[in-house]
């Protein structure tokens, strides 16, 4: 039985939006006409390319986190912040693929949810050594 089907669910929608964020900058490619391996070129083509290069950062930090908060506090209070930080990076892709200067507000509640999530781990790892 899985005691962690929350966090698996969330790991496996970052999965989903890792590839739809590959999508998309395959799709810039072929509509702005831009040949592998360049990574530069039409405006909207290089926008995509960031959000995918940003979500692939963020989500090599994020999940480790998740993990270590869900095993060492609470695997529903992971799943919980771990989806809100999903909704979150969905909210700054599509804010930064309309106008990039909107795209700060999701960047800055995924940020918040990492940062909870890291300092949860933290103290429920220190706290599991000593107790």
């Amino acid at each position: 039985m899985n005691v962690y089907p929350g966090p698996a669910l969330v790991t496996l929608a970052t999965s989903f939006l890792l590839f739809a964020c590959a999508a998309y900058v395959g799709r810039c490619r072929i509509r702005f006409g831009i040949q592998a391996p360049a990574t530069s070129g039409h405006p909207q083509f290089e926008i995509a390319h960031r959000i995918q290069a940003n979500t692939v950062e963020n989500s090599v930090a994020f999940l480790p986190v998740l993990w270590v908060f869900a095993s060492s506090v609470s695997s529903l209070w992971a799943t919980l912040l771990g989806g809100v930080w999903l909704l979150a990076r969905v909210w700054y892709a599509i804010a930064y693929a309309r106008d990039p200067r909107t795209r700060g507000a999701g960047f800055l509640l995924s940020m918040l949810c990492f940062g909870a999530l890291g300092i949860g781990a933290a103290v429920g790892v220190v706290l599991g050594m000593l107790g």
